[in-house]
């Protein structure tokens, strides 16, 4: 048994929140009001633009139809998300809840990269994923 003393607060541990990133949201929402046939190109366009906002990766993984292609893009998207949480202090542990606009970006990415993995049979990767949702949203569903 190790020495290390934890403490957590009353209600439990922090939440952390993903800074924003206005210029990027603001191209990305207009991205994704484009026309079906352009849409892709368009959130193409910001991920090329601004290669670091977990939201277009997540988004273009959305819109991919090839299962591994969505999965790759998704898999992007969940580590640029964690270099993120890291470089805003996260340290593994606390809270990254969906209430917050800014982490939604993260989490779906993390959604649909449990989504992809079940689509390829994946099923640690699934399993994983689930634990590491559960862990960092309790109250989020999926």
């Amino acid at each position: 048994m190790s020495d290390q003393r934890i403490d957590l607060s009353p209600s439990g541990p922090p939440d952390s929140i993903l800074p924003a990133e206005p210029e990027a949201a603001r191209a990305l929402e207009a991205a994704l009001a484009s026309s079906d046939d352009d849409l892709r190109s368009a959130v193409g366009a910001v991920v090329a633009r601004w290669p670091r906002y977990v939201d277009a990766w997540a988004r273009l993984g959305e819109l991919s139809t090839e299962p591994i292609e969505s999965y790759a893009y998704f898999r992007i998207g969940y580590h640029r998300g964690l270099d993120a949480l890291r470089a805003s202090g996260w340290r593994g542990t606390g809270y990254v809840r969906w209430k917050h606009e800014t982490n939604r970006g993260f989490l779906r990415a993390l959604l649909g990269l449990r989504a992809a993995a079940l689509l390829i049979e994946e099923h640690d990767e699934v399993e994983r994923i689930g634990e590491f949702l559960k862990q960092l949203d309790p109250e989020l569903e999926f």
